[in-house]
């Protein structure tokens, strides 16, 4: 027994001395690590304290925990999001547009990046990539400017051509139907530039070797794009795939608020601009902080179910 519990003694001896050891190494490591760690608790998880609003009536004079609980056990502001005509439209329109950018705007950069990985000419191809990803620095509101000078009914430069031309003009900005398209089009144009950069350098990795097997093997461009250069970057369009759906119930507030306008709010009005008008001009915090909720539940539900669907299929998924 005894000579057990030296044994034990010496082991445990050991691991800490190895533990000691590997952190004088790399103290300065951990070190690094205080600021990034206090940002993401100041700014990240003391703020989820407030969650509790969601749960309870809201008074402006008392923190969060004196505040008295909403009725129908807490759940009152959710019962009555959903009994909100404008929230359920905003749900629609946010799950309507977001679908249509995943649909239409995921694969743009996977596309642009294949096209781009196959030009010859180094010097086009850094052109085009540059072109291609300066609109992301633009913020909407200079975009929203620009497409009302490109699409407006009446004064813009598209329609004022095609009257010209002998076509009738087409309301881009001021019919529901046409209004969906042009905001998926121009989220597309802002954002498959910076996204290609990371399809670019996946591409990067892939293994020359490859290509030559199949040329030796008689695949040509398209048959290598097929077998080769889809396969090898799989994982990245993967993991960008289960972010993206994550974020199906998300709403950007700035693109949908600078390219809507009173004719089109049946399908612009969006979560964001839900929880702008209902709890900062409305001042029902409560009912957004619900509704923000629900977002954030729904968008983890549907990371966790996205992850699972990919790992249950051979890839790595996010962790």
């Amino acid at each position: 027994m005894i000579i057990m519990k030296t044994v034990m003694l010496k082991r445990s001896f050991g691991k800490g001395q190895k533990t000691l050891n590997y952190l004088k190494k790399y103290w300065v490591l951990y070190l690094m690590l205080i600021l990034p760690l206090s940002y993401f608790m100041i700014f990240r998880y003391i703020p989820m304290t407030y969650i509790q609003i969601a749960f309870k009536k809201y008074s402006i004079v008392k923190s969060p925990w004196e505040m008295p609980w909403a009725d129908n056990g807490g759940f009152e502001y959710f019962i009555k999001a959903f009994s909100n005509r404008d929230f359920l439209y905003a749900l629609r329109n946010t799950v309507m547009l977001n679908l249509l950018d995943l649909v239409f705007g995921f694969p743009a950069p996977i596309i642009l990046a294949l096209l781009l990985n196959e030009l010859p000419f180094k010097r086009l191809k850094r052109i085009t990539q540059t072109t291609a990803y300066l609109p992301h620095f633009l913020s909407w509101i200079i975009i929203a400017g620009m497409a009302l000078q490109l699409f407006a009914p009446t004064s813009g430069l598209v329609n004022i051509v095609l009257k010209r031309l002998g076509f009738a003009t087409i309301p881009f900005l001021n019919e529901p139907t046409y209004w969906v398209f042009t905001y998926v089009f121009l989220g597309i144009w802002q954002s498959v530039g910076w996204n290609t950069i990371i399809y670019l350098a996946a591409l990067t990795s892939i293994n020359p070797e490859l290509y030559e097997a199949a040329a030796i093997d008689g695949a040509g461009r398209l048959k290598s794009i097929w077998y080769v250069t889809l396969p090898s970057i799989r994982p990245t369009i993967i993991t960008l795939l289960i972010l993206s759906l994550a974020r199906i119930l998300g709403s950007e507030f700035d693109r949908p608020y600078a390219l809507g306008n009173p004719l089109v709010n049946s399908v612009s009005n969006v979560i964001s601009i839900f929880v702008y008008n209902y709890g900062i001009r409305g001042l029902q915090f409560s009912l957004t902080t619900a509704v923000g909720l629900f977002q954030s539940v729904i968008g983890l539900f549907f990371l966790i179910a996205a992850d699972a669907l990919a790992k249950r299929f051979g890839e790595r998924g996010i962790w």
